[in-house]
């Protein structure tokens, strides 16, 4: 067969095969990447296994019986520069109990952000409160201190800023205007384990910091929470919260307080426990990941940019790396479908939160408690981020080499010169 004829007849086959290449793999096309990015949870280490086994065979399973709940909460507190931690059995209920041990009750009004996980304000319900939603700044998607300003009323209880997807909230002006007001902080930092403000750890800066441990938290045991704080009198009423309000060094069946059985187990501390040693190691690897990939979708990509970073984040947890998203840059394809063009071509990635005052089950219940405040105006900044200009990247993806990396910004690229709208 003559050269000629050979190529006459493996043409068609390399034609199909770039052409494929090129076509979107949602529309039946070839991936950017087959192979998984870094598993998370990550596979259990040789410490974890040797210390669940310890637990398994001591029998000591409970938070009261062994002694591995009490050294995560004391190194919790340690990383954190707080005096007192405080494990719980996940991150909702550890916002609950912050709550409550401030004083919170039923009628009071507690300002969370418009943008967060849904339990920010099912913390505040479940104490009886009404979760009163301030909006985000649109560049970093953290809550807007004037926006929390211009909600505090007589009947203000806590203000809780969310560090949204690691990244730690303007404390400085949130602390400001609390003391002013004279509101206790209750930080969400279910993402932001050991992040930095103005060279602070996140947790401690506000009256009482909130942890989460759920599967795909930085830290993580599938489920799980903490408290953290400076305050001994805080400690004590949320040790009591949590203990079915038992006291410190009390008696067994001695209840000074009413409270719930909400302590973490023995068998997730052993879990959580070796990872703190790793989480320094960790965020660095995101942080120079977080770096490299913004420098690259700068460089290739428009219409995608990475959530301002603000002067005040010293250190970035990065649960999160998230993208502020025009459509018209990529030919009028919607957010949610290039999120499903993005996940098809193998990167992990979601299309972010529903504005909690877009939710009609949190309306009503808000109405049902008929305190007789005006209703808020919708929070534009945070609708917006939500119906279409915001996409996340799955941290896992920043646990990768440079070339998973590479590999986000060819997906990108790809979808962006895909056409319009499939």
């Amino acid at each position: 067969m003559s050269p000629h004829e050979h190529a006459g007849q493996c043409g068609p086959d390399t034609d199909a095969v770039t052409a494929a290449q090129h076509r979107l793999a949602v529309d039946g096309g070839v991936a950017v990447r087959s192979r998984p990015y870094p598993r998370w949870p990550p596979p259990a280490s040789t410490e974890q296994e040797r210390l669940v086994l310890e637990v398994l065979r001591s029998g000591s399973w409970g938070a009261t019986q062994g002694r591995l709940v009490e050294q995560l909460a004391a190194r919790l507190a340690g990383v954190h520069g707080a005096r007192h931690g405080l494990c719980l059995a996940n991150g909702t209920l550890a916002l609950a109990v912050g709550l409550r041990a401030l004083g919170v009750r039923p009628g009071d009004e507690v300002i969370v952000p418009a943008y967060t996980f849904i339990a920010t304000a099912t913390a505040a319900i479940l104490m009886g409160a009404i979760p009163v939603f301030a909006d985000i700044d649109p560049a970093t998607l953290l809550i807007d201190p004037g926006s929390v300003e211009s909600l505090v009323t007589s009947r203000t209880r806590a203000i809780v800023p969310v560090h949204l997807a690691g990244c730690p909230a303007d404390m400085s002006r949130l602390v400001d205007l609390a003391r002013r007001h004279g509101v206790p902080i209750l930080e969400d930092a279910a993402q932001a384990h050991a992040a930095r403000c103005d060279g602070r750890a996140v947790g401690a800066i506000g009256d009482l910091g909130a942890f989460s441990f759920q599967t795909s938290k930085n830290l993580s045991a599938g489920e799980g929470g903490a408290l953290v704080t400076n305050d001994e009198e805080l400690f004590v009423r949320a040790w009591s919260l949590h203990n079915v309000g038992r006291v410190p060094g009390g008696e067994w069946y001695q209840h000074e307080g009413v409270g719930w059985n909400l302590r973490l187990t023995e068998f997730q501390a052993a879990v959580l426990l070796p990872q703190l040693d790793l989480l320094p190691e960790l965020i660095q690897r995101r942080e120079r990941a977080a770096a490299y990939l913004a420098r690259r979708i700068a460089a290739e990509v428009e219409g995608a940019v990475p959530a301002s970073r603000p002067p005040w984040a010293t250190t970035h947890a990065w649960h999160l790396f998230v993208l502020r998203y025009d459509a018209s840059a990529f030919g009028g394809r919607s957010r949610d479908d290039a999120v499903r063009a993005l996940a098809a071509e193998g990167i992990p990635c979601d299309e972010g939160y529903v504005s909690l005052d877009a939710i009609p089950a949190l309306a009503a219940e808000i109405a049902s408690q008929s305190t007789g405040r005006t209703p808020a105006a919708p929070c534009p900044a945070s609708r917006a981020a939500a119906d279409g200009a915001v996409m996340w990247i799955r941290q896992q993806v920043l646990l990768g080499d440079e070339e998973d990396l590479e590999d986000v910004v060819r997906a990108l690229v790809k979808i962006q010169r895909g056409g319009g709208v499939t």
